[in-house]
């Protein structure tokens, strides 16, 4: 793919799919900002640790990328959190959380992106919705919320920010094994890789997806090869419809 000598910033950069979108593009050639909270184990050509429910951080890392690495033509929304359960159930602090982290962070950092990509001829934004945010399932009212937010936002940048040269998309996943789907398992008392055997019965492809099913189609999206796609909303879900 037509990555190389590009510059990104890749937020979650420490988790499963977030290591795993670094490794690639630094393997295609591409310069790496990684921002999260601990980056110690996280390859990357510039490390930018921080709290992404922090505006000032947040809206700052577009910036701070491009300043270190003396471009910027890739930003990945990849942070996210799943807090589960009905409305009934949820907590301020569930909801606040996924707001600031799903919604307000990837908010910020796409006004931020924007001007600086626009200013130096275009470049491409991909965020992680979910297919949750698409089609919304049971027991996940929150999470559902706000990944319906972040695609409708990406659907509406799309259009907005196309005549600038800057290609605004998503990727819609849906479970994906990752340390965060396997700890959830553990903290309701499931053995992970039991549970993940289960959901592996429920997917016409035959397995949830790994971390580089989606990588693949992340690195697709930043690429010229998907030239021609603006506001779109990738599901990468196997075949598997939302329960």
């Amino acid at each position: 793919m037509t990555l190389k000598n590009k510059c990104a910033l890749v937020t979650g950069a420490a988790g499963g799919i977030g290591s795993t979108l670094c490794r690639q593009l630094r393997e295609n050639g591409v310069r790496v900002a990684a921002a999260d909270r601990d980056l110690s184990d996280c390859e990357a050509e510039v490390h930018l640790p921080g709290d992404l429910t922090d505006r000032t951080y947040a809206s700052g890392l577009p910036k701070a990328a491009y300043d270190a690495l003396g471009g910027l033509d890739i930003v990945i929304n990849n942070a996210g959190i799943i807090r589960r359960g009905p409305v009934t159930q949820a907590t301020d602090e569930d909801f606040d959380l996924s707001i600031a982290v799903n919604v307000d962070a990837p908010f910020q950092l796409c006004r931020a992106a924007i001007p600086i990509m626009a200013s130096h001829g275009g470049g491409a934004i991909v965020n992680i919705a979910s297919c949750w945010g698409v089609y919304p399932g049971p027991d996940h009212a929150i999470y559902c919320m706000s990944k319906a937010a972040i695609a409708t936002l990406t659907k509406c940048m799309g259009r907005d920010h196309a005549h600038q040269g800057i290609r605004i998309n998503a990727v819609c996943p849906n479970e994906v094994d990752t340390p965060m789907l396997r700890s959830g398992f553990e903290a309701r008392g499931f053995d992970s890789d039991t549970a993940i055997e289960q959901l592996d019965k429920s997917v016409p492809i035959g397995r949830i997806a790994q971390p580089e099913d989606i990588v693949d189609v992340v690195l697709f999206l930043a690429s010229d090869q998907a030239r021609y796609l603006c506001g779109s909303l990738i599901e990468v879900n196997g075949g598997k419809p939302v329960a």
